[in-house]
């Protein structure tokens, strides 16, 4: 027999945005009502089209979300967009700079926005970020725009939570010539050079087209284009949702598109387990005298780290 569903998953389901707020925020609390109402809504998703959206501070990247909202909204599209904020050292919670310059949606009923901490999540999303991202799915929404801190070594964990990734640079940024040298080229679908009005656009583009040049994609048959946007006043816009769905389409096709959720679910699972032990092995490092004495010995130089972590994951598995 299958068990009755929470009014408030009910209400989630049923489009109600206040039930939406109410169940990302009871799982940004860690609040089990919150895992509960995951759970019940997961059946659910796996409808919208999820778009990760990445680039260095500064590159319009939330100007972007909002004219593609603009766009999607004009088609009747509802829309969720999550903007993952730098956390603060101290309080863990998010600047939330994202979700004030969106704020041309905010009285827009199939706009839902949301920010959120990372919390120090070395790749960029939170356990907490990455289930308000099922829960916008499950919620109905056509569109789910993820858009991470930034772009580097470290916040590539975007690739394994999104269909297509859009990687979003600007000339004339060091930022941006950065993150041509880093690898990074290996992550997106679409590339956005933003800001295609500045005199140094086309170098940019030229750039970016020499990188690509050097095969750097992990996908063999997909060719990341390149479209020029100035989010600002909608220019570029079309094409870029022109290009959305085109890969879209690709990933069908081409049965990627199932592979694709079905890997980036199974490292969802392995990332969501490894921060959950961290949090457990860091409570235990409080309360237990003797696995709080592996780290004094390492400080000690005693013990070497490596030595202390085999010891430390030993005395868990047999605690």
């Amino acid at each position: 027999m299958i068990p009755a569903m929470s009014d408030l998953s009910q209400r989630l389901m049923d489009g109600d945005r206040r039930a939406l707020a109410r169940a990302i925020t009871l799982v940004e609390r860690a609040d089990p009502a919150g895992w509960e109402v995951v759970r019940e809504t997961y059946p659910n998703t796996g409808k919208a089209q999820l778009v990760g959206v990445t680039g260095p501070p500064g590159a319009g990247k939330s100007t972007l979300l909002g004219a593609l909202a603009t766009h999607w909204r004009a088609q009747d599209d509802t829309v969720g967009i999550l903007s993952i904020d730098p956390s603060s050292p101290f309080t863990h919670g998010a600047l939330l700079g994202d979700r004030i310059r969106l704020t041309d949606h905010f009285l827009d009923r199939g706009v839902f926005i949301r920010s959120m901490a990372n919390r120090g999540a070395l790749g960029g999303l939170s356990e907490a970020a990455l289930q308000a991202a099922l829960l916008m799915d499950a919620a109905g929404r056509d569109h789910v725009l993820i858009e991470t801190v930034g772009v580097g070594q470290a916040e590539v964990d975007i690739i394994n939570h999104a269909d297509t990734i859009v990687l979003v640079l600007i000339p004339g940024s060091g930022d941006s010539i950065q993150a041509l040298k880093a690898g990074v080229m290996e992550i997106p679908d679409i590339i956005v050079v933003n800001k295609a009005d500045h005199p140094m656009a086309q170098t940019m583009i030229r750039e970016v087209k020499s990188v690509l040049s050097l095969g750097h994609s992990r996908d063999l048959d997909w060719m990341p284009p390149i479209v020029p946007t100035k989010a600002v006043d909608g220019t570029g816009i079309p094409e870029l949702v022109q290009q959305l769905d085109k890969h879209a389409a690709h990933l069908r096709d081409t049965g990627q598109l199932e592979e694709r959720r079905l890997r980036n679910l199974r490292k969802e699972v392995l990332a969501i387990a490894t921060l959950r032990l961290r949090a457990e092995l860091e409570r235990q490092l409080e309360d237990d005298p003797q696995l709080a004495g592996l780290l004094e010995q390492v400080g000690a130089r005693t013990l070497d780290p490596a030595s202390a972590a085999t010891e430390l994951l030993a005395q868990r598995t047999t605690a």
